[in-house]
């Protein structure tokens, strides 16, 4: 039970209130401080109390994959019961025989439940609204993940009203509490390799320790969010249980790590993701992980893509007057400036304009006020390093050159309309990994660790 798992299961009691929630044996370690302090508030059933209970309804949350719930349902008896699912993973395989699932688009699972209880016209206790808007916050990444909905922040408003907590929410989500998580945090980061698989600016690491422990996801999730890369993949090996996990964070829709590491048999959400390894080799699972990957990515999107190609260019040999009736009339504030040859040769922007009309010289050529240092990419330069570009010479263009004629431009208007409309499908190349190692088998996508082969 993770942070939105606890908030979903919270407000699903609203919803069935003469129904009891059941404690997994399983508590994400992020989750239990939380856990803790709302116990009595959470009363949480012990699974073996189940055993022998005529259950009439079962009310499952954040999965509709059989094998998360398999520890319920050894002292219960499913089929006689009417089972209802909320879950926001529509990609997860449905096994649950019988179940009614409920699903939406949603960042948080916990949403869900929140959209219910407001079409019901359902209130909530400020200790309940504080737990769900703690699992809205935890599964949107403070509301950060490409996946976050305008039905996330409508529940969140709705659980501030109530009078939800956002200091204790903030204390709830601190991940590295724990000394050993601080000292794992601090030896990863000297571990960590930089690479680039087609465009992504990619981060992998290889840790080896005695045995596992717990908060290693908080770490990774601390490390991701540090470095900033595009995805991280981190792999831990446990010398004395002789396994391997490997932990993904992503911040690009069409690096999915569920999906990628659904191949290695592990799953979880399309930004944050986990397999767990037996048997295998930890150094072995993080070779062959980063050569699927080398193959798995989609390219990044480059300049070729969001670029303006019918670039309106001035004449070095311009007047500053001309130059200034020039972009008036195109509605642009700044042109490349190209020479005789056609060739580039500076910028000329509006400000450079008034330099010169408040030196009352706009009959001077361009070329005597126009940029000389221009800043440039090239066909093939990616998003990410557009955006470095962009943000650390603080310019509003990037002229796009092909040895040293200009083959297109990117704007700030060109850079921000793609962000807005990036929220493409989910995609990636599925490399086949038996050309690596073998066979891999056919496993369903789950948010916790699970064995997997190579």
């Amino acid at each position: 039970m993770d942070l939105d798992c606890i908030g979903s299961m919270v407000l699903a009691r609203c919803l069935f209130p003469d129904h009891r929630l059941v404690k997994s044996r399983l508590i994400h370690p992020v989750a239990r401080n939380l856990y803790n302090l709302y116990q009595n508030q959470l009363n949480f059933l012990p699974i073996e109390e189940l055993k022998d209970e005529e259950i009439e309804r079962i009310v499952i949350v954040d999965t509709r994959s059989q094998a998360r719930v398999k520890e319920n349902f050894k002292y219960i008896r499913p089929e006689k019961a009417v089972i209802e699912i909320f879950d926001h993973h529509p990609s997860d395989t449905a096994d649950i025989e019988g179940a009614e699932i409920h699903e939406d688009d949603c960042g948080a699972n916990t949403t869900l439940l929140g959209m219910e209880l407001l079409k019901r016209g359902i209130s909530v206790s400020p200790e309940e609204a504080t737990i769900a808007l703690t699992g809205i916050y935890a599964d949107t990444g403070n509301f950060s993940h490409e996946n976050v909905q305008s039905a996330d922040f409508q529940v969140a408003s709705f659980l501030i009203q109530k009078g939800a907590s956002l200091k204790l929410v903030m204390t709830f989500l601190k991940s590295l509490k724990e000394e050993h998580q601080l000292t794992l945090f601090h030896d990863l980061l000297n571990r960590l390799v930089y690479k680039d698989f087609n465009g992504h600016f990619i981060i992998l690491s290889y840790m080896e320790l005695e045995k596992q422990v717990g908060g290693l996801a908080a770490v990774a999730e601390k490390i991701f969010e540090v470095e900033n890369p595009d995805a991280f993949f981190a792999v831990f090996a446990f010398r004395k249980e002789n396994q391997a996990l490997v932990i993904a964070r992503s911040q690009k829709e069409v690096i999915a790590v569920n999906k990628i590491l659904k191949i290695f048999g592990g799953g979880g959400h399309a930004q944050a993701a986990s397999a767990l390894f037996k048997n295998e080799p930890g150094r072995l699972v993080y070779e062959t992980l980063e050569e699927y990957l080398k193959t798995a990515l989609i390219p990044a999107v480059t300049a070729s893509r969001i670029m303006s190609k019918d670039v309106s260019v001035i004449r070095e040999d311009w007047s500053l007057m001309e130059a200034s009736i020039f972009l008036e009339e195109i509605s642009h504030t700044g042109a490349p400036v190209i020479n005789e040859a056609g060739k580039l040769a500076g910028f000329m922007t509006l400000r450079d304009i008034m330099k010169g009309r408040k030196a009352e010289q706009m009959h001077a050529p361009v070329k005597a006020y126009m940029t000389r240092k221009v800043i440039s990419g090239r066909p093939k330069t990616t998003i990410r390093e557009i955006e470095t570009l962009l943000f650390t010479n603080n310019i509003g263009h990037l002229p796009i050159m092909e040895g040293e004629r200009v083959v297109g431009i990117v704007t700030r208007s060109d850079y921000l309309n793609f962000i807005k409309e990036s929220r493409q499908k989910i995609s990636i190349f599925p490399a086949d990994i038996s050309a690596i190692n073998g066979p891999a088998p056919a496993r369903a996508s789950t948010p916790e660790p699970r064995p997997g082969r190579l």
